[in-house]
């Protein structure tokens, strides 16, 4: 006989666990990994003192382990003579005090209010193996019979890998009779990632008992993931459901790409959840050549998918890697893009750097991203007023959700398309006067060289508009990725009619190239003279009381640059 049942109902059986332990004999079998795996969850929720209930034991070695730390009064129940017969022969004299009873835990025969804790290893999910009436019956007359056997106050803690309908059915049941729900992940390290069980992670839902009160509708629904040590709150059953599905799907992509050949890269498309058609790219880059920096560990590069034919789009083409989730602190000092240093570092092409951080600067910067370059000039040129313009809603809520981006007084992002935005303000009786306009956006269409900007933004009709709205000592930055060399040097020739001024800084492992472009030849620099003044402006950035990047170096940043 095979030790998988032939229908998933069959776990349900007594007849299948009998023959199922009768074949594997006492070895242990282990479902959702032991001990070693399940004891920092386990230990938040059960004490040495409380009286503990495994249902569905099984021949699982957790039982023996709880008790060899100092959790004694453990009482096990299963449904299988044999596996009861086993454990109580091999438990007896070691474990005195730890007993193995022949019971269903349908119909338990413990007085109301017994135990404190309730521990199930998988066992709610062999029993909720469909959505049929038969089945979630049975998995009422449980929930029904663990509720009865707790103690207010006590905890049913269920190990489960959290298919959506048994986290559904469990939540859904223990909300109504107002217990309080947290569903608690399970911490994999990384040296466990290749060796683990399950795809999928392995989580705890832990269910506390709070006395009914009638007429009551208060849920406290919580999360805790295996990176926050504190529980998030949730409204509703169904956001506790989809954030463990979240979850779920990191796992799987995790594991996808952890199985991935050495190649380098990875593409990811997300769909649209109504048409199913593909909205953002994502690009996952792994180079085991390159240190990482501080503790990010990974780069996605994000790119959004055209929506119609005549409409150009763009987003930041930077890689903001790992960064902190809702709520936390942003470090707005740490740049982790290395052409980000470059176009900040291309600031010291303005002259009179010991003024410009007071200096009532005019910044348009084109692209938004995770919004840390217009942030870090709004942060360290404390008068700087900074536009950005933005064409999709949603980076802009990505930016502010996630990114710790906020407008106000000197900071505002436009809505709107880079190209019109720049017409409009070119094509203004006053135009409008900037000390620095900045490029850091993107194009995915797969047929061109150039991946940044979009062609469009570097025809010479729309570069004579940049002009336009710059002041005569100003600045044009321009992040350039482009791995056709014919077309590169289009763009080049293309910018050097509009701006007879142009520097290049390439960026090292990397095919981004950060164009510095002045209106006035006469006014370049040499090489000496733009490091200092990259070191006399970082000087007066750095100014005391506030954070500053030790890798970034300005100086060493343009120590490169190139006339074009």
């Amino acid at each position: 006989m095979a030790l998988l049942p032939r229908s998933a109902r069959e776990f349900g059986s007594a007849q299948y666990w009998e023959r199922f332990f009768r074949q594997r004999g006492p070895r242990a079998f282990e479902w959702y990994g032991g001990y070693p795996q399940l004891c920092a969850a386990l230990h938040k929720y059960v004490r040495p003192r409380d009286k503990v209930l495994v249902v569905g034991c099984g021949n699982s070695e957790l039982s023996e382990q709880m008790y060899d730390v100092g959790f004694q009064d453990i009482v096990n129940v299963d449904i299988s003579e044999v596996v009861i017969n086993q454990m109580r022969e091999r438990n007896t004299h070691k474990r005195p005090k730890m007993s193995y009873l022949l019971m269903d835990m349908l119909q338990m025969d413990f007085q109301d209010s017994r135990f404190q804790v309730v521990l199930d290893k998988g066992t709610l999910d062999a029993i909720l193996v469909d959505e049929e009436e038969a089945t979630l019956e049975r998995v009422d007359r449980m929930f029904a019979e663990i509720s009865r056997v707790l103690q207010v106050g006590g905890r049913y803690l269920c190990i489960s890998l959290a298919q959506a309908h048994v986290v559904k059915k469990a939540v859904d049941y223990f909300s109504r009779e107002g217990w309080m729900v947290r569903i608690h992940q399970l911490s994999v390290s990384e040296d466990e990632v290749d060796h683990q069980q399950f795809v999928l992670p392995v989580f705890i839902y832990v269910m506390t008992k709070f006395k009914k009160i009638p007429g009551a509708v208060l849920q406290i629904l919580e999360i805790c993931t295996e990176e926050k040590d504190k529980p998030v709150r949730v409204e509703s059953v169904e956001q506790l459901v989809e954030a463990v599905k979240e979850r779920q799907m990191y796992a799987v992509l995790r594991s996808q790409l952890n199985k991935s050949p050495s190649t380098g890269q990875v593409s990811l498309d997300l769909c649209d959840a109504d048409s199913g058609k593909p909205r953002y790219t994502l690009h996952v880059v792994d180079s085991p050549a390159v240190k990482a920096s501080r503790d990010n560990h990974f780069a996605i590069f994000i790119s959004q998918k055209k929506r119609r034919k005549d409409k150009k789009k763009q987003v930041s083409s930077s890689p903001e890697a790992s960064r902190p989730s809702a709520g936390q602190a942003v470090d707005r000092s740490y740049l982790c893009c290395e052409h980000h240093k470059a176009m900040v570092a291309g600031l010291a092409l303005l002259r009179n750097p010991e003024l410009l951080p007071g200096a009532q600067l005019s910044v348009l910067v084109i692209g938004l991203g995770g919004g840390s370059l217009p942030l870090f000039i709004h942060e360290y040129f404390r008068q700087a007023r900074v536009e950005t313009v933005e064409i999709d809603p949603a980076m802009l809520e990505v930016a502010t959700r996630w990114f710790g981006f906020s407008q106000g007084d000197r900071m505002t992002v436009h809505l709107s398309d880079g190209l019109a935005h720049v017409a409009n303000l070119a094509a203004a009786e006053a135009p409008a006067q900037y000390n620095a306009v900045m490029f850091d956006v993107d194009s995915k269409d797969p047929s061109l060289g150039m991946s940044c900007p979009p062609p469009a933004f570097v025809e010479k009709s729309f570069l004579e508009k940049v002009r336009t709205i710059l002041v005569p000592d100003g600045v044009f930055v321009l992040n350039l990725v482009c791995r056709d060399s014919l077309l590169k040097d289009s763009v080049l020739a293309t910018l050097k009619e509009v701006f007879p001024l142009v520097y290049a800084r390439r960026i090292e492992g990397e095919v981004n190239e950060i164009l510095f472009s002045q209106l006035h030849p006469e006014g370049k620099l040499a090489a000496p003279e733009l490091l200092e003044t990259a070191r006399a402006l970082e000087m007066t950035l750095r100014r005391p009381g506030q954070a500053w990047d030790s890798s970034c170096v300005l100086a060493d940043v343009l120590a490169a640059v190139q006339i074009v």
